[in-house]
């Protein structure tokens, strides 16, 4: 099975990240949020183009604004809200029966807040849920392109036909469904706990 980060593990809240820009003085980035546009600055981060320290220094060029890294990071981060520990624990529950893997459009910041703060419970981190992660930043490709599906089966020595894959856009499972991998699109930022059980029985 392999999961989605944002919007299906970690919740999503783009107004507290537009607030959070708006309150650290940097207005311009909080409308590239607002709108949603994912080229250029945030497009480059993702696909590992530039890194963080990269990523501020283009933010206050951009902004003419003199904020720190720090500040940057935090309100960029404000976008990502908690990973539900009823979530956490259907991982758990799931890795007893499946191999699990996480493929994500992220860049460094948004992964190392969820590696830091929302994956750790009850002594688990993030390398005990899955067998391996695959983030576009590291890989230098994004979904959905085909290419990243092929890299991330070829290299997790996955079956097509037997991976389930979990992910709240529609282009996404798309382009996994052409490749012949199940899918489970899921409504962004909602309990699909019991759901999966479900899917995963329609499947076998």
């Amino acid at each position: 099975i392999v999961f989605d980060l944002g919007g299906v593990l970690v919740g999503l809240d783009k107004q507290r990240c537009v607030d959070a820009f708006y309150k650290v003085g940097l207005d311009d980035i909080a409308y590239y949020v607002d709108e949603f546009r994912s080229e250029d600055l945030f497009h480059e981060l993702e696909i590992g183009a530039i890194d963080e320290k990269e990523f501020c220094d283009r933010v206050r060029e951009m902004t003419k604004k003199d904020i720190d890294d720090k500040g940057i990071c935090w309100a960029w981060n404000q976008l990502l809200t908690e990973i539900h520990e009823k979530k956490i624990e259907k991982l758990l529950q799931l890795k007893d029966n499946y191999r699990l893997f996480l493929l994500s459009n992220t860049n460094p910041i948004h992964w190392n807040k969820c590696r830091e703060d929302f994956f750790p419970y009850a002594g688990y981190g993030e390398g005990d849920y899955f067998e391996r992660t695959f983030v576009s930043y590291k890989m230098h490709l994004i979904k959905p392109s085909e290419e990243i599906f092929e890299k991330m089966m070829q290299v997790g020595r996955m079956v097509p036909q037997e991976t389930l894959f979990v992910d709240d856009s529609k282009a996404n499972c798309k382009t996994a469904a052409e490749l012949k991998v199940k899918t489970f699109n899921v409504v962004s930022n909602s309990d699909w706990t019991t759901d999966i059980d479900k899917i995963l029985e329609r499947y076998e």
